[in-house]
């Protein structure tokens, strides 16, 4: 081949090559394969072994409880003081079990050890060594590297967009009736977030889409007249509900990190008034239901739904 057809194909292949590339760019990141799950190991327990995580002040401990256990029923451990970071920190601490989540409440005596009070859930994995690895294959960043805590072994990890969770391992496997209502893990990310942390999670979980509304009322999120998209997940490790926004959010949208089931909202709602609960936002219509917002004692905030179907 002479030495101007060579230079030809080399042409004609760096074109063809540039050519493939501007398609990948242009191409929408949902339409990519992101993730072999296979490669992935899947690392869910269940979601009633979810658990959001609350920071309360010891004064407000036994309010706080009392109320939440009014409102959804269930049962609290007994309470005791740990240390649960890896670094030194005192801590009162208890788990609140009820048919529609699981709570780890904590009550700091010292200062609380950065970045913790950020991590809204723990997920108990199979694995804790299997779990971090799997998060990180999936895109999430390790920003508390494996550490002890009293019963088992933790990690904090971030995702795409911001979202900070602790996985969590116990050394004596936990055994616990299936919840009567899976909770939501309610999620605020950037439009230009979603997507990609979407992706990331659904490979970590294994989960899938159930829906995706791009035009979804924003009235959900206290934005009447407004669109939005809202994005439903599902895994083993639970309900997860994605909001893709503006972050131009009214108090207290965004400050809730769980959302939870219910089968009669308004019975609900009297009930934990009369626990000392705060109605925030007066129950509304959504695409699957009905919901409102509160704050229980202590300032705890959370959505309590009843689906319509």
């Amino acid at each position: 081949m002479s030495h101007i057809h060579v230079r030809r194909a080399l042409s004609a292949a760096i074109a063809s090559m540039l050519a493939l590339g501007v398609a990948l760019a242009c191409t929408p990141a949902s339409a990519q394969p992101v993730c072999r799950a296979k490669q992935v190991a899947a690392v869910s327990v269940g979601p009633q072994y979810d658990t959001t995580h609350v920071y309360v002040a010891s004064a407000d401990f036994d309010a706080f409880v009392n109320s939440f256990i009014t409102t959804f029923g269930g049962k609290a451990s007994p309470r005791a003081v740990f240390t649960v970071t890896p670094t030194p920190s005192k801590t009162a601490s208890q788990y609140v079990k009820t048919p529609v989540g699981m709570l780890s409440v904590f009550a700091f005596q010292t200062p609380v050890p950065y970045p913790f009070g950020n991590e809204r859930t723990g997920y108990l994995v199979t694995n804790i060594d299997d779990a971090i690895r799997a998060a990180q294959a999936a895109g999430a960043d390790v920003i508390v590297d494996k550490f002890d805590d009293p019963i088992g072994k933790d990690a904090i990890i971030q995702w795409p967009g911001g979202l900070t969770m602790q996985l969590y391992w116990h050394t004596k496997t936990p055994s616990y009736d299936p919840l009567e209502r899976v909770p939501d893990n309610r999620v605020y990310v950037s439009k230009q977030s979603a997507d990609k942390f979407i992706e990331d999670f659904l490979c970590f979980s294994h989960g899938k889409v159930v829906s995706d509304e791009h035009g979804a009322d924003g009235a959900e999120i206290g934005r009447p007249g407004e669109t939005i998209r809202r994005v439903r997940v599902t895994s083993d490790f639970g309900e997860m509900l994605v909001f893709a926004t503006d972050g131009r959010l009214p108090y207290p949208f965004g400050r809730e990190v769980t959302g939870y089931r219910v089968a009669d909202l308004d019975a609900t709602l009297a009930k934990a008034q009369g626990a000392g609960v705060k109605v925030l936002s007066a129950p509304s219509r959504t695409v699957e239901g009905r919901t409102a917002m509160v704050e229980f004692p202590g300032g705890y905030i959370a959505e309590i739904h009843e689906w319509s179907k």
